[in-house]
């Protein structure tokens, strides 16, 4: 199956550019209420996700810094502790499959690595349960047999 199908588009998508301040991503991850987002480069390229635990972790290890503070913290300087990968719009979906294993979502780029969009872990597995369903039962029947 295509995952174009699945595709959230980009302008649909919560993103932070890779050049924000730690007071962006955390007010723009609060607003929207995500707990991870992806990071942008200017021309585009998806560059990594950062996520809430990676930010807390670098307020842990930095208690000088006050809130007051953190516009002058660039989120480049947060290390992130997970290596999120993105897939071509012409991968699989078995590709999509094992990313969202460990992933919330699976950042998805064109051929030059630009961000185009993200499928949602919660639509991957809709579709697998679809394909786990059989064919004549619906989710009523199988609720009444269990």
């Amino acid at each position: 199956m295509n995952i174009a199908f699945f595709l959230l588009p980009k302008q649909d998508v919560i993103c932070v550019n890779e050049e924000a301040t730690l007071r962006q991503t955390l007010e723009r991850m609060e607003r929207h209420r995500y707990s991870a987002v992806p990071v942008i480069s200017e021309s585009g390229e998806y560059k990594s996700t950062v996520t809430e635990g990676d930010l807390l972790w670098y307020l842990k290890s930095h208690p000088e810094l006050s809130f007051d503070q953190l516009h002058r913290v660039s989120l480049c300087d947060v290390p992130l502790r997970m290596n999120n990968l993105a897939v071509r719009i012409d991968a699989n979906m078995e590709d999509l499959i094992s990313l969202a294993k460990t992933q919330n979502f699976v950042p998805v780029v064109d051929d030059m690595n630009r961000f185009i969009g993200i499928v949602r872990r919660s639509d991957i597995i809709d579709y697998c349960k679809k394909l786990l369903l059989p064919f004549n039962m619906d989710e009523k029947e199988l609720k009444r047999e269990a």
